[in-house]
């Protein structure tokens, strides 16, 4: 095993991967991420971190913070997941992946203490996400949890700041049936006497996560409060906004590299963040906000988040795969104006279909298809399914098969879009 392809194929292989195969790979406790990270001299503490948890929008916020902090001349280490195309997307540094044979050799070197405490994929990813920060002493880390938080193996840094974005329901069969429970698994990330940040203030878990913040005598924000952002227009591919803080004019015309009108509850969040790391020593200026946050793409490497993929006819992509999320989706559509609608849909099969296929027009043209994961939904089955809500459209498994076959039906005006499950967006082609 001495390929970068070889050595991905045998984590995925060797040790349980939940995007593959769903909560059987998940480990309960921190007991396993514990004895890796003491196995290698705890790397984890080696440098401040930023710690970002949600249902929606945390992936998103955390290339947005990484870009800003970048932007302010920090080297700055950002760990996310899923991957969309390539496994060393997860762990970077100042936007670049970490190189291939970095993996290679960490695996290699470490084969033996994998084979004795057999650790899930996401438990390797993250220990090895911390090795390699230190390796190239970062000044600070983004690190987004992977599912959940109180038990998400991230959950052993001890950050500066946690951030924590939109709560909505997503993985019941894992974090709980109604937001109050899922809230609770998210606000495990609070740490005693760390600040926490919440993008937005939803009244129905706001008790939760104040009552936990009392708890650890953590002081508490709710960005949402603070600051308001008004979107003006949409140009050259960017959202222009005015930003305020308490009513006073912040920042006016802030450029956003993200175009999609979701980024402005997250970007809430974000700017407090960056304000309690302005306290914290760390210098992030006007500049600084405004470079991040215009060119979060090019800084982070950042795929599928509204991504336009053409422009004649509009081909958008997004990963928005909950009830949350396809309805952020169906709000930014209203923002275009065009003749038909093609959708290319394809969705994994642990999640609650009924509610999303409630929310999906009905005058849409689709197309049905499936990622090649062992999680992926039958297209047979979501065709079957998506015909009880009065969807019509046409089976074709392969993404990419079925958006060359919109295209070939759709004229200059029309608007495509690809969605409904990230493992989907991942496997286009032009991505």
């Amino acid at each position: 095993m001495n390929s970068f392809k070889e050595t991905v194929k045998y984590l995925y292989e060797s040790l349980p991967m939940f995007e593959k195969v769903g909560s059987s790979a998940l480990k309960s406790g921190l007991d396993n991420i514990r004895a890796l990270c003491e196995a290698l001299n705890n790397p984890q503490e080696s440098f401040p971190s930023v710690h970002i948890a949600g249902t929606n929008g945390k992936g998103s916020s955390s290339h947005f913070l990484a870009a800003v902090l970048q932007s302010a001349g920090y080297k700055v280490g950002l760990f996310t997941s899923p991957h969309l195309k390539s496994f060393a997307e997860r762990i970077k540094v100042n936007g670049e992946n970490i190189p291939e044979e970095v993996v290679v050799d960490f695996v290699q070197s470490h084969k033996g203490l994998f084979e004795k405490l057999n650790p899930s994929f996401f438990e390797m990813t993250t220990i090895l996400g911390f090795d390699y920060f230190k390796s190239q002493k970062v000044d600070i880390a983004i690190i987004e949890t992977g599912l959940g938080g109180r038990l998400d193996s991230t959950n052993i840094i001890q950050p500066l700041v946690s951030l924590i974005t939109n709560i909505s329901l997503d993985h019941q069969n894992i974090l709980g049936d109604t937001l109050p429970q899922i809230a609770g698994e998210k606000a495990g990330i609070i740490k005693t006497g760390i600040p926490v940040v919440l993008s937005e203030r939803q009244e129905s878990v706001a008790d939760v996560f104040i009552q936990v913040a009392q708890t650890k005598k953590s002081p508490i924000t709710f960005a949402s409060s603070e600051f308001s952002l008004i979107n003006k227009r949409l140009e050259n591919g960017n959202l222009i906004l005015d930003v305020f803080n308490n009513d006073l004019m912040l920042y006016e015309d802030l450029k956003s590299g993200l175009p999609g009108l979701y980024q402005l509850k997250n970007l809430a969040g974000v700017f407090k963040t960056a304000e309690i790391l302005n306290q914290k020593g760390f210098q992030v200026d006007e500049r600084a906000i405004r470079k991040g946050v215009e060119d979060v793409v090019g800084l982070t490497g950042l795929k599928g988040r509204w991504q336009v993929l053409e422009t004649n006819p509009m081909v958008v992509c997004d990963t928005g795969h909950n009830e949350a999320g396809i309805k952020e989706v169906l709000s930014q559509l209203k923002c275009y104006s065009y003749n038909r609608l093609f959708i290319v849909f394809g969705v994994v099969k642990d999640k609650d279909i009924s509610k999303i296929l409630t929310l999906l027009p009905k005058d849409a043209i689709y197309y049905f298809c499936m990622p090649k994961i062992p999680r992926a939904l039958d297209a047979d089955i979501l065709y079957q399914e998506a015909k009880k809500y009065g969807l019509k459209g046409e089976i074709e498994r392969d993404v990419n098969v079925a958006l060359q076959k919109a295209r070939a039906s759709a004229s200059q005006d029309d608007f495509i879009f690809i969605g409904g499950s990230t493992f989907v967006v991942s496997e286009l082609d032009n991505l």
